[in-house]
């Protein structure tokens, strides 16, 4: 149409030139305009073709899934651009697209989608751009039927621990199991005695029926509970990447979860701070869909956490003993507050605090110094860490145990306390 439109303006400099009549011109005009009203009546009139998508229902943030878009028309060859109206702010590869769709045959191509955010989230659906017949025109049209779909926390390191043993699964994430043998408190069978077994667990009457020595060999206790309390305040909408903090502590939190419900303990799960959401302590390898379907749509909101009223709502819904496992953002001044938290839970539970730490403070210490202002950077940084250490020394001198970790290394350290803690049989 631009195209027909300069050469008419050109026509029409000639005309005024008097190179050629201009009647020849006010022709051309109408012949032109004939044209375009009769190449946008054909790709008016035609029908809109159909579109089908083929995705998930549900998606892990982080990780790319693939988007299948498949059209057909009916009666006519339809040149055509493509694009899907997904969601804002994901990353995308493979869009727009241009195809070209035969009489009753149907079209099919990929594209790639990777979510940042979770939570629910719509395909309102899908934009055509319809070329008319003589690409005067083109004609924009939505397609397809709305979708919703909803991101979780990254569940594939559940998927794929499913298929190992938990002391196994535990080693994928990092973790150092230490192996033992006849420590624990439950028991769990009769063997020979080995070299190394204590004097207290020879079964003596056992010994004397096989007239050979016969241990006895226990395992940790099973059916314990286990508590993730996690902060959805302010402290955790700072970023490490493309993902907040808050997705670093929901994807460890899934992980130590599902090895604890592996081993028979239940787990239970306490958002608060802004978002809040609360699962009571459960047994069986299904709860982890509980877990999940809980926590999906929670995000870390700007206000700041009163842990205090935190810890007294959990101690008046969780009355069994358990390992409460507090992930949050330690700040000097948070100090007050805390403390009486973990007093008050300490009373009946044994409580651990892992404290995630940003990955900027050991890139300023590690960087080498030439100016004032990387000095003034590094300085600071120093004396921030210094504070840190001065408030989780605080928290270990009243008997709490804390973690002080960056977020690639959360799973691995609630899983190895975890683990110290069934081992040690502190519960």
């Amino acid at each position: 149409m631009l195209g027909l439109l300069a050469l008419w303006g050109m026509l029409g400099l000639g005309a005024s030139l008097g190179w050629w009549p201009a009647a020849s011109w006010w022709t051309m005009g109408g012949v032109l305009l004939v044209m375009a009203l009769l190449d946008g009546l054909r790709v008016a009139r035609r029908p809109t073709p159909s579109v089908h998508r083929q995705l998930a229902d549900t998606w892990p943030i982080g990780v790319e899934r693939q988007v299948t878009l498949t059209l057909e028309t009916a009666s006519h060859r339809q040149p055509l651009d493509v694009f899907d109206l997904h969601p804002g702010g994901w990353t995308m590869q493979g869009l727009p697209r241009a195809l070209e769709l035969l009489p009753g045959e149907s079209a099919s191509f990929d594209y790639h989608l990777c979510a940042h955010e979770r939570g629910d989230f719509r395909f309102d659906g899908v934009q055509l751009l319809l070329h008319s017949p003589w690409r005067l025109w083109r004609q924009s049209r939505i397609a397809g039927a709305a979708q919703k779909v909803r991101v979780f926390p990254n569940f594939a390191p559940l998927a794929r621990f499913a298929m190992f043993s938990a002391e196994q699964a535990s080693r994928l994430v990092g973790a150092h199991v230490k192996r033992r043998r006849g420590e624990g408190t439950d028991f769990h069978q009769m063997r020979e005695y080995r070299i190394g077994d204590s004097l207290r667990q020879i079964d003596w009457k056992a010994t004397a029926r096989a007239r050979r020595l016969i241990s006895r060999e226990y395992q940790d206790e099973k059916n314990q509970q286990l508590v993730l309390m996690l902060d959805t305040g302010r402290r955790l909408m700072a970023r490490d990447g493309s993902l907040a903090h808050f997705d670093h502590v929901l994807d460890a939190s899934l992980v130590v979860a599902y090895l604890a419900l592996r081993q028979g303990d239940a787990v239970g799960l306490h958002a608060t701070g802004g978002a809040s959401a609360w699962v009571p302590p459960r047994r069986g390898v299904g709860t982890i869909d509980e877990l999940l379907r809980a926590s999906y749509a929670l995000q870390p909101q700007p206000v700041a956490t009163d842990f205090l009223a935190a810890a007294t709502e959990l101690s008046l819904r969780q009355r069994r003993r358990a390992l409460v496992m507090l992930v949050t953002n330690l700040r000097d001044e948070d100090m007050d507050d805390l403390l009486a938290a973990v007093g008050m839970l300490r009373k009946r539970h044994l409580v651990c605090v892992a404290s995630l730490r940003e990955d900027s403070l050991d890139t300023a210490l590690g960087e080498d110094v030439s100016d004032l202002p990387g000095a003034i950077r590094a300085g600071a940084a120093a004396r921030y860490l210094e504070q840190r250490r001065a408030a989780h020394e605080a928290l270990r001198s009243h008997g709490v145990m804390v973690l002080d970790v960056a977020c690639q290394e959360l799973a691995a350290s609630l899983v190895d306390k975890y683990l110290a803690v069934k081992r040690d049989g502190l519960l």
